[in-house]
């Protein structure tokens, strides 16, 4: 018990878990410490994983060996592709979990990692070595030592719940925040400041009248997370729970209104800066004045309970005032709340202060990620605690940092922006933050980042050849239709079934495949058996990823080629030891942010809000370019 541990983990959130998990499987003799081992990887607020652009992260984080996928699949009530309507670049994966399954999976899954301890405890303190991490104080084991400590504190940080006029403090409902360990770091030097959030009130299913609700149902053929060969939970034949869709109207509305001068939001004891993309119901009414409904929805928190997550009604208003609006809802005039909605406000450190590996510039061993960096989203949270996992043996084993780039993974995108650009609200991942997301789709993440995962030694060496075999079998079947032709007797029927005009001369398979009616249902029949994948239970999955390749193959070389001009900027090197106040030809604004940024490369420079072209060409003669 007394020898230092290579990596200890504070928090055992998202972002914990991962972080745990992956420096335990590199080999690091890990410790992580939470105060509630009965809540590892807690869903908090909705009890889902995925979603737009977080679902490309959770299969980004399968891909490189971590194991949200993995649990999620394992707690699957029901699962959706989003955007299906919309070009591949826009699918997104969703799941619907079984909230306490989750969690009950996460500790599974970690007490069956090698190299790692886990242990019940507060942490009250950092130790420090001059200006290294070094170790923690707890309440129970008092000081125990590490050569690296990460720090995944999530809403606990001086966290305080907030419902109407009651304010208390809180890390979650009916849990101790942690205090002074942002008053220590802000001592060396770290800056923090608060940011705010919130979760709705839970229902109890038997007081809502389901007979009045639209219910939103699962794909017919539901799809999973992990690129493994285990199937989910549905898929192993667990019933698909539905969702529900609710309304606000103008009944609804004027009892809110009726709170807002108890409202904490609107009466200034809530400093910290709420998610603008998931805002509080109160602010909706704010914000959307003109608006007489908002589209909510009701979401199940597992198979064993009767609770429902009402997504889209977050608040911090009095309990009396919720109460009285949700039951002014078509279905919900006899519901009863098993739990109140409420706001919390917490510390965060501004993720300038963090260099690309996460770990904390001025203070040497110390990695953060999740929500102390000013992120919302558990997808968000575990991405950052992999990464932070991953970097901290790194940095015990003396190897180079892992660094995702921007055209390489939404992780990448993801860290680049808060290190980069910084947060001024909860930061949350979209598809619109990335340059490159033709590239950065969901249905090649393990293409794009297995081979990595394998040979830094998180992904196992069975990820790798299944990744390598569904890329043999998915070229072999694209040279077959770029070989092979059809006739007009054989394929006409076929598209003007669909639309679309004849041909009047034998055309490649692939050149008919691109058009925009014809998907690949329709020219699999002409297909002969032996060059399809009858047997091979991933068969759909190779057929989609060769039909994209056809499909959109015009646009990914066109991104490809322009992103290998763009990323050649961080190929160009700055010394970390650069003067900026020594150029007068800069601007003013671009020397303040570069000094405190202190880009690595020309490309991340290029990035930094208030640095111009102009800047960068400036910078590019005086480093000889």
């Amino acid at each position: 018990m007394n020898q230092p541990y290579d990596v200890l983990v504070v928090g055992g959130g998202h972002a914990g878990c991962e972080a745990a998990y992956a420096a335990a499987k590199l080999g690091s003799k890990t410790l992580l410490i939470t105060m509630d081992m009965t809540k590892l990887a807690h869903m908090s607020c909705n009890p889902a994983i995925g979603g737009i652009a977080k679902g490309q992260i959770v299969r980004e984080i399968d891909a490189l060996g971590g194991a949200m996928a993995h649990v999620t699949d394992l707690s699957t009530m029901q699962f959706r592709m989003l955007n299906k309507s919309k070009g591949p670049a826009m699918w997104s994966p969703r799941a619907q979990c079984d909230r306490m399954l989750f969690s009950a999976t996460w500790r599974n899954v970690l007490e069956q990692t090698q190299n790692l301890d886990m242990w019940q405890d507060k942490v009250t303190a950092l130790l420090f070595e001059d200006d290294v991490v070094c170790g923690v104080e707890t309440d129970f084991r008092k000081s125990i030592y590490a050569k690296t400590v990460i720090l995944t504190s999530g809403t606990f940080l001086n966290g305080k719940i907030f419902i109407g006029w009651n304010a208390t403090p809180g890390g979650r409902m009916g849990e101790p925040p942690v205090e002074g360990l942002s008053m220590q770091l802000a001592e060396r030097g770290l800056q923090s400041d608060r940011m705010k959030t919130g979760t709705p009130p839970r229902i109890d299913g038997r007081t809502i009248d389901f007979s009045k609700l639209e219910i939103q149902k699962g794909d017919h053929n539901p799809q999973k997370f992990s690129f493994s060969s285990v199937p989910s939970a549905i898929q192993q034949g667990k019933k698909q729970m539905d969702c529900y869709m609710v309304y606000t109207n103008k009944a609804v509305h004027a009892e809110l209104r009726e709170g807002f001068e108890d409202s904490p939001l609107f009466g200034g004891r809530i400093s910290g800066r709420g998610p603008r993309y998931c805002p509080s119901i109160e602010d909706k009414l704010r914000t959307f004045a003109g608006k007489d409904q908002h589209l909510l929805f009701l979401e199940p928190e597992g198979w064993n309970t009767n609770e429902y997550y009402l997504q889209g009604f977050a608040s911090s208003l009095p309990i009396d005032v919720q109460f009285r609006a949700v039951r002014k809802m078509e279905g919900l005039e006899k519901a009863k709340f098993y739990r109140p909605g409420y706001a919390i406000e917490y510390d965060y450190f501004p993720p300038t202060q963090l260099q690309p590996s996460l770990e904390v510039k001025n203070i040497s061993n110390l990695f953060l990620a999740g929500q102390v960096n000013g992120t919302t989203g558990y997808e968000e949270a575990a991405a950052q605690g992999l990464v932070a996992g991953i970097n901290a043996h790194r940095k015990i084993t003396g190897e180079t940092p892992l660094v995702l780039k921007r055209d390489q993974a939404y992780i990448g995108v993801l860290i680049d922006d808060l290190v980069t650009k910084g947060v001024d609200e909860p930061y949350r991942m979209f598809t619109s933050r990335a340059e490159y997301r033709i590239l950065l789709r969901q249905d090649n993440a393990d293409e794009r980042l297995t081979e990595l995962g394998f040979t830094i030694g998180t992904a196992s060496k069975e990820s790798y050849e299944r990744c390598k075999e569904k890329i043999s079998k998915r070229d072999a079947l694209l040279t077959w239709m770029q070989e092979n032709s059809l006739a007009p007797e054989v394929i006409n029927e076929t598209l003007e079934n669909v639309g679309t005009s004849p041909i009047r001369t034998k055309k490649k398979v692939a050149e008919i495949l691109t058009r925009p009616q014809i998907q690949w249902s329709h020219v699999e029949p002409f297909v002969p058996r032996g060059t399809l994948y009858e047997d091979d239970p991933r068969a759909a999955e190779i057929y989609e990823s060769a039909e994209i390749a056809v499909k959109y193959k015009g646009y990914i070389d066109r991104e490809k080629a322009f992103a290998e001009k763009i990323i050649r900027l961080d190929l160009v090197p700055i010394p970390p030891t650069f003067e900026y106040a020594q150029i007068a030809s800069l601007s003013t604004e671009s020397r303040q942010k570069l000094q405190k940024i202190k880009p690595r490369t020309i490309g991340q420079a290029s990035r930094i809000p208030g640095v111009s072209p102009a800047d960068i060409s400036v910078l590019l003669l005086y480093l000889g370019r």
